[in-house]
C-alpha cells in the first residue's frame, strides 16, 4: 500500500482556499467570513481560527463593520503557498525535527538520510514558494470560473 510522503493539513488547504476566495471574488478587499465559508464549504468557526493565524503572520488584515471582513495585506502575487503553510504549520520538513544538536542523531547513516530529507524539504518548500495566490486566480480564470460582475451585459429592447 502506497502512503503519501507529504500531506497538507485541512487547515493549510482551507487557508489557501480562503485566500484565493478573497483575491478572486473580492480583489483582495475585505470579505466576510460567512461569505468565504459558504463559497468554499469551510466551517466558519474553523475559518475564524485560520484567519487569526494568518493575521498574526501578517498575511491578512481585518476590518469591523458592515463593509468589514478579512482582506489581503499584500497583493495576491506576493503571497505564496509557502507563506501560508509556514504561517499555519511551521517549517516544511520531511525528516525528523532536530535542533542544533547533531548528537541527537547517533547513527552516521541516519545523519546521511536526514541530510537528504533536508535537501528534499528545501525542494518542496521551493515548489510552494513558486506558486502565489495570484497564480491560483489565473488557474481559476483558465478553468472558466466566473468572477462576480464578469457576466456579459444582456440588452433587451
Amino acid at each position: 500500500m502506497h502512503k503519501p510522503c507529504v500531506k497538507l493539513s485541512n487547515k493549510g488547504r482551507y487557508a489557501v482556499r480562503a485566500l484565493f476566495d478573497i483575491a478572486f471574488f473580492n480583489s483582495g478587499r475585505p470579505t466576510q467570513v460567512r461569505d468565504i465559508a459558504e463559497r468554499q464549504s469551510i466551517p466558519p468557526r474553523f475559518l475564524e481560527q485560520i484567519f487569526q493565524d494568518l493575521k498574526r503572520a501578517g498575511i491578512v488584515g481585518s476590518k469591523r463593520g458592515p463593509q468589514g471582513g478579512y482582506s489581503l495585506t499584500h497583493p495576491a502575487d506576493r503571497i505564496t503557498l509557502g507563506d501560508v503553510v509556514r504561517a499555519l504549520e511551521g517549517p516544511i520538513m520531511l525528516g525528523e525535527r532536530v535542533g542544533g544538536n547533531r548528537r541527537a542523531l547517533t547513527d552516521d547513516s541516519k545523519l546521511v538520510t536526514e541530510a537528504v530529507f533536508k535537501d528534499l524539504s528545501s525542494n518542496v518548500e521551493s515548489c510552494f514558494d513558486a506558486v502565489s495566490i495570484q497564480d491560483i486566480c489565473a488557474k481559476a480564470d483558465n478553468l472558466g470560473l466566473k468572477r462576480p460582475g464578469s457576466q456579459p451585459y444582456v440588452y433587451v429592447i
